[in-house]
């Protein structure tokens, strides 16, 4: 199970991209890193005893846009059309140095509030 997100980093910045795989099985994680090439593996921390231990495959950015394309015809449900929205809106709207006009920070704005709006 994973998720297609826009989530920010800190408080203050814009939102990005983000694919991220969670499983209690490394191997498994480990083989999606190796297929896809990108990407960060890490160790969920446990707070109880009984908790089992978890590990977190994340992607962002315009690497995660990447891996989108490859991987969008095998997704379903609402996730396929998050990523059909991203796929056809994102790097339009997503400036490389962070530097956003006041048309593109609407637009981007707007696109968000669309990309929230697809839920299961």
């Amino acid at each position: 199970e994973g998720t297609i997100t826009l989530s920010k980093r800190h408080k203050n910045e814009n939102r990005q991209l983000v694919i991220s795989i969670s499983n209690n099985e490394k191997d498994i994680l480990d083989y999606v890193l190796n297929v896809a090439g990108v990407g960060t593996l890490s160790r969920k921390r446990t707070y109880k005893a009984s908790h089992a231990v978890n590990f977190t495959y994340k992607v962002s950015n315009r690497q995660a846009y990447s891996l989108l394309q490859q991987i969008t015809p095998f997704l379903k449900s609402y996730k396929k059309e998050r990523a059909l929205l991203v796929l056809k809106k994102y790097l339009a709207l997503t400036p490389r140095n962070g530097k956003y006009s006041k048309q593109i920070a609407l637009q981007k704005d707007n696109f968000v509030t669309d990309f929230f709006k697809i839920t299961p």
